[in-house]
């Protein structure tokens, strides 16, 4: 059965001299495998950028016994800007990891590719720092994953306002006065404003807000420790992002 769809390309990997196995971020679809016959060949309708990592692509499919067969594919945006910066770049790349983390198989992700398109369109036009831009998109995705912390109020005795300290294991806030731990990352007044903002807003207000140095670095600090706790493990792409001098919390 054939089927059209509009996909974010994340993930690519050659199977053979001529074909191409890719993973694809769609809104209706979900994530899904699909299979790109004849890519490296000079003439195929698929050889080009559309089936490339990190490409918006117009894709028509057939539907096969455990994936999907790619019959054409038209490129949409290729994110250029992505392409004339390695830091920005690797970044992209480690957005486009955590999507295919996160994102749900074969049913609707509308949330998650609208999140990621966002991410990559405002990092290749640089109208969002790369500092900016990473805790925004671990948050927001862990959130739309279902990994949301628990900022409302201090977990003791649920005070509101103020300094707290973050618990990255379990995404839970301290005042000064409840504070036992010393494990607890420093979390400004702002950049707790900041956390509930990016878990719970509308996607057209995610990016609205801007935050002092010293507070978006403890912003981007509980960012990467919450996610690394909550899954236990780092990614690749991210190892590599800080190599390449991205900052580390």
């Amino acid at each position: 059965m054939q089927t059209q769809t509009e996909g974010l390309i994340i993930k690519s990997r050659d199977i053979n001299e001529n074909d191409t196995v890719v993973k694809i971020l769609t809104g209706d679809l979900g994530l899904i495998s699909a299979f790109a016959n004849g890519t490296k060949r000079v003439k195929s309708r698929t050889a080009s950028a559309a089936v490339s990592p990190m490409t918006y692509s117009r894709l028509t499919l057939y539907r096969g016994r455990e994936s999907y067969i790619i019959d054409d594919a038209k490129a949409i945006d290729v994110f250029f800007g992505l392409r004339e910066d390695i830091e920005r770049l690797s970044l992209a790349n480690y957005f486009c990891e955590l999507a295919g983390e996160f994102s749900p198989e074969n049913t609707e992700a509308h949330e998650f590719l609208s999140l990621t398109l966002n991410l990559l369109h405002l990092l290749s036009e640089d109208k969002r720092s790369a500092d900016f831009l990473k805790p925004v998109g671990e948050l927001r995705m862990l959130a739309l994953a279902g990994y949301m912390p628990d900022v409302a109020a201090c977990a003791r005795c649920g005070k509101t306002d103020g300094n707290m300290g973050f618990s990255a294991v379990d995404g839970r806030i301290f005042c000064a006065d409840c504070r036992r731990d010393g494990a607890l990352l420093p979390l400004p007044a702002g950049a707790v404003a900041a956390v509930r903002h990016v878990v719970s807003c509308d996607l057209a207000r995610l990016f609205s807000f801007a935050l002092p140095n010293e507070t978006a670095a403890a912003f981007a600090a509980a960012a990467e420790q919450f996610l690394k706790a909550q899954l236990q493990r780092s990614f690749k792409t991210l190892d590599f992002y800080h190599e390449l001098g991205g900052t580390a919390p």
